[in-house]
C-alpha cells in the first residue's frame, strides 16, 4: 500500500519539471515560477483523497494553471498599468526569434547570477536553476542530505532575488 506522502514524491518526481515550466512560461519570473509549482504541489496534497488516480498529468496542470492565473490576477490587483506598458505586457501567442533571444538572454542572466553567489550556495543554485535538477538529484551528486540542498536552494533563490531586484 502506497502512501499519500510516498505518492506525492512520484508526483513531484514525475512531473515537476512539467509544472515548473508551466509556471514560468505563466508568470515569466524564475522566483516565482518556483514558489508556484511548491504551491502546485501542495494543492495537489491537500486533495489527494480526492483525486481518483487517473489523468495524474493533466490534474496537476490544471492545477498549475489555476495557481498562475490566481497569482496573475492578484499581481493585476496590486499594480495599475499604463496605456504604454499595458500592451508590452499582454503575453504572445507565438513564439518569435526575439522572445527566443530574450529566453537565451534570461538564462544568460540566471546562469550570471548563479556565478556571483558564494559556496556551497552558487553549486546548488546552478544545478538547480541552469542545469534544472531536482533537490533529489543534487542532493544525490553531491552525497547531501536533502533537507541541507533544499535550505541551500530556498537561501541561495532569496539571494538571487535580491540581486534582480537590485540590478531592475
Amino acid at each position: 500500500m502506497i502512501t499519500e506522502k510516498q505518492y506525492l514524491e512520484y508526483l513531484i518526481t514525475q512531473y515537476q519539471n512539467l509544472i515548473y515550466s508551466i509556471c514560468l512560461k505563466s508568470v515569466g519570473n524564475p522566483f516565482d515560477a518556483e514558489d508556484l509549482t511548491q504551491e502546485v504541489f501542495l494543492s495537489a496534497y491537500k486533495n489527494l483523497s480526492r483525486f481518483d488516480g487517473t489523468y495524474e498529468k493533466a490534474w496537476l496542470s490544471k492545477i498549475a494553471v489555476r495557481k498562475c492565473l490566481d497569482y496573475l490576477k492578484a499581481a493585476g490587483r496590486r499594480s495599475i498599468p499604463t496605456e504604454d506598458t499595458y500592451f508590452s505586457q499582454l503575453p504572445d501567442q507565438q513564439s518569435s526569434p526575439e522572445d527566443e533571444y530574450m529566453l537565451t538572454d534570461s538564462d544568460a542572466r540566471v546562469r550570471a547570477l548563479c556565478m556571483q553567489l558564494k559556496s556551497p550556495y552558487k553549486e546548488v543554485a546552478y544545478a538547480h536553476f541552469c542545469q534544472e535538477l531536482s533537490v533529489s538529484e543534487i542532493a544525490h551528486r553531491t552525497n547531501k542530505n536533502p533537507k541541507t540542498i533544499q535550505t541551500q536552494l530556498y537561501r541561495a533563490r532569496a539571494m538571487l532575488k535580491k540581486m534582480l531586484e537590485r540590478s531592475d
